[in-house]
């Protein structure tokens, strides 16, 4: 199975990751239940490096798109629900929130991760 993430935007404080089904720019959305679902809980915070969260719009707008803390980010806490946590290659994201970026953020250099394996 080839998996394809395409990092349209980064920032020092997260790397908003977008998958191949939406529309490239940030906008579309797509999930398991054929469109925007509901916040499940905020009982993990965005208390450190390496947390995995869901991007959304407000309450109730989930989708495919997620984001990487690249450090504490409590002010998302209670906005974007953490579900996940980087346990290796670390490195690989510090070297994506180090890519040079344009205006919004955008990078300069594609960003593409394939065939990663585990996911």
């Amino acid at each position: 199975m080839l998996i394809c993430l395409y990092f349209t935007t980064v920032c020092v404080c997260v790397c908003v990751c977008v998958c191949v089904c939406v529309q490239g720019d940030g906008t579309g959305v797509c999930s398991i239940y054929r469109g925007p679902f509901a916040d499940e809980n905020f009982k993990m915070k965005h208390s450190a490096p390496g947390l995995l969260a869901m991007a959304n719009s407000g309450p109730g707008t989930n989708g495919c798109q997620f984001f990487i803390t690249c450090t504490k980010c409590d002010w998302l806490d209670g906005k974007h629900v953490v579900f996940g946590k980087v346990v290796d290659g670390l490195l690989v994201m510090r070297k994506i929130e180090n890519v040079p970026t344009g205006p919004n953020n955008k990078p300069k250099l594609p960003i593409l991760v394939a065939q990663c394996g585990e996911m």
